[in-house]
């Protein structure tokens, strides 16, 4: 009977360590809490859409007093998340811009774990067929055209780690809809798990990528964790992907460096493919950062790798979007 007493006391003692270790790891690598609420002027409600007998969701950030012809801001979360989220991993930080610059913001929601981007590898189909989110994400912008008012010449769309890779994907195949993207934490796929089709020139584009993200690699290789989770299969390098958007959108120009700061300690250089043409294309390489978009307001959990709370993510991806003028004008 007391080996019994003591084997059961032995086994409550290891479960509630392994509870506490676990815990411990929790609350290090994963948890982060949440961003400070900021003071805002818009409204932000929830709407859905049927696209290919699909109910799709989204939310919309509309500040107050925001004229016709405002431009869009589309906001693409990562894998297994949603509006919501993104939301709060951006700080708040397109909304606090939307009130300061006058535009609209949208946060869609994929329908399956990923969004359904230019890889060949991931989880975005339904009954195994592919999720059309080129189409509800067109659709979706039609919508608010018509009935909030935003300009249609000035359309852009962003987005993080799959959200980011599907802002890829819409720069070649959807770019009468989206003047510019910006994408963050993602790379062009390689040619062996490429399966979009570009078409005609593209939209202007931004990569916005961190030389230590553990996730997608910044010189390129396999997009997981540790080997084991969120594969998506190979991608290019951060200039690679830069240099494929310049080819696309036929700029033969060798890139310019046309900045290289440290902010609180971060290094940050931009590298700049430009001609006459109003297409332009950026690379946005935050030295020593994770996975993820740098700002201010939170910090990703360390699983993710460095998270600097600078410079400003939003800000930078907004001017590059406030830049750019209606194609032909």
């Amino acid at each position: 009977m007391k080996n019994l007493l003591r084997l059961l006391r032995f086994t409550v003692l290891s479960i509630l360590v392994v509870i506490a270790l676990g815990g411990a790891l929790f609350g290090y690598f994963i948890y982060s809490p949440d961003p400070e609420m900021p003071p805002l002027s818009g409204t932000l409600t929830k709407a859905s859409i049927e696209v290919g007998g699909l109910k799709r969701t989204y939310r919309t950030y509309i500040p107050k007093g925001l004229p016709k012809s405002a431009p869009l801001v589309v906001v693409m979360h990562g894998s297994g998340q949603n509006g919501a989220q993104i939301r709060l991993e951006t700080g708040y930080g397109f909304e606090r811009l939307a009130d300061s610059h006058g535009f609209a913001v949208v946060y869609p929601n994929a329908y399956t774990f990923d969004w359904n981007d230019c890889s060949k590898v991931g989880d975005f189909s339904v009954d195994g067929v592919g999720v059309d989110d080129v189409g509800f994400l067109n659709l979706l912008v039609d919508k608010l055209i018509a009935e909030v008012g935003v300009d249609r010449n000035r359309v852009f769309a962003t987005g993080v780690s799959a959200g980011g890779f599907m802002s890829i994907r819409l720069a070649p195949e959807a770019s009468t809809r989206f003047r510019a993207v910006a994408a963050v934490s993602a790379n062009v796929p390689s040619p062996e798990n490429f399966k979009c089709t570009p078409m005609g020139q593209g939209a202007s584009v931004m990569i916005m990528n961190g030389t230590k993200d553990p996730l997608v690699p910044f010189d390129g290789g396999e997009s997981s964790l540790f080997g084991l989770f969120f594969k998506g299969g190979n991608v290019r390098s951060a200039r690679e992907s830069g240099q494929y958007f310049a080819d696309h959108n036929h700029i033969v120009t060798p890139p310019t460096r046309i900045q290289s700061t440290a902010v609180i300690g971060v290094g940050v250089e931009q590298l700049s493919w430009r001609e006459t043409s109003a297409v332009e294309v950026e690379l946005v390489t935050i030295h020593g950062g994770g996975h993820g978009l740098p700002q201010p307001y939170w910090r990703r959990p360390r699983l993710l790798g460095p998270s600097p709370m600078a410079p400003n993510g939003p800000e930078i991806i907004w001017a590059f979007f406030e830049r750019q003028r209606p194609l032909g004008n």
